[in-house]
């Protein structure tokens, strides 16, 4: 074979491999895309954010899937054994070119990834600080925190098994429902009152552990009107998954006239599913393996509604 051909045969090879790159980026650019659909509505300032990290991270994975068969098959087409050949292959140890390759291109990833999350991590900052209180008794009042000198309204988050309570200190409301202001930030603090739990919010892509003797005050800005779900991302017992609570975000003069008409409300039992399904299952003639009795219903002035339709 000539020179000549060679550099021909290794044009068409390198043109080839660049058009098959660029197939591979150009598919992976779409699925990157696509990725957003995957997703619950966006409803708060952080969910861009994480949304562009997932699809970015998407975009990465599919590129590396798709070289990765690439080379699978390519190999098992055209550089496979022939049948019944048991000779060893040609060795490639000390292929420095070969080295740097399969070196560089992760390295290069990783560090593209690293960089968006860094990047990411840091816009979410900018939203609001997150502190960690520790508490000397994981039950006692959790007002008075450093959240309240923020310029945002408080709401205090009790989580109990299987339960959520909100208590609203500036207009001395609670509720088992979580109303919001949109586009008006507001502070959490979150204490468990027994184990640990998950403050999980699909919609606002915001997922906080609550641990028992700790109080975690931090930030989040609503940005869309709606219904919204509010689950137990912990596995915290038998009955953690009924361990929900609607999201309700409003304009803020509806905001306002809840807080009021809450206020003048007397306290009452709040919702706690697990409470029926707990006495359900006793009314049995064989309630099954034994297990821990759900925190009473907390006393609050607005229990909110098991049955109201939701976004995500």
């Amino acid at each position: 074979m000539t020179s000549s051909s060679t550099r021909s045969i290794n044009a068409t090879a390198v043109a080839g491999l660049s058009l098959w790159v660029g197939v591979m980026v150009l598919i992976s650019h779409w699925m990157g895309q696509q990725a957003h659909r995957w997703l619950p509505v966006q409803a708060s300032t952080a969910a861009p954010l994480v949304d562009d990290l997932f699809s970015f991270e998407t975009a990465i994975g599919t590129f590396v899937f798709l070289g990765v068969v690439s080379v699978m098959a390519w190999v098992m087409l055209f550089n496979r054994a022939e049948k019944y050949d048991d000779t060893d292959a040609f060795p490639i140890e000390g292929n420095t070119r070969l080295e740097v390759i399969w070196t560089a291109i992760p390295f290069v990833l990783v560090m593209g990834i690293a960089f968006w999350t860094i990047r990411a991590s840091e816009q979410l900052g900018t939203l609001g600080p997150m502190e960690h209180i520790h508490l000397r008794n994981s039950v006692e009042e959790v007002g008075g925190y450093p959240g309240d000198r923020l310029p945002a309204e408080q709401v205090e988050v009790i989580a109990r098994q299987w339960s959520w309570e909100f208590r609203y200190p500036g207009s001395n409301v609670s509720s088992t429902e979580l109303h919001l202001a949109v586009n008006e930030p507001v502070t959490f603090c979150l204490v468990s009152e027994d184990v640990l739990h998950g403050f999980y919010i699909p919609a606002f892509r915001l997922k906080q552990d609550v641990i028992p003797g700790r109080a975690i005050d931090f930030n989040v800005t609503p940005t869309r009107e709606g219904v919204y779900r509010l689950r137990d991302s912990q596995f915290s017992g038998t009955w953690f998954a009924a361990n929900q609570s609607d999201v309700v975000v409003e304009s803020a003069e509806e905001h306002k006239a809840w807080l009021e008409q809450a206020a003048r409300s007397p306290l009452q039992p709040g919702l706690s599913l697990a409470i029926s399904e707990y006495a359900t299952r006793q009314a049995r003639s064989n309630p099954g393996w034994a297990t821990v009795p759900p925190a009473p219903p907390p006393q609050v002035n607005v229990p909110g509604s098991p049955s109201q339709p939701h976004q995500a």
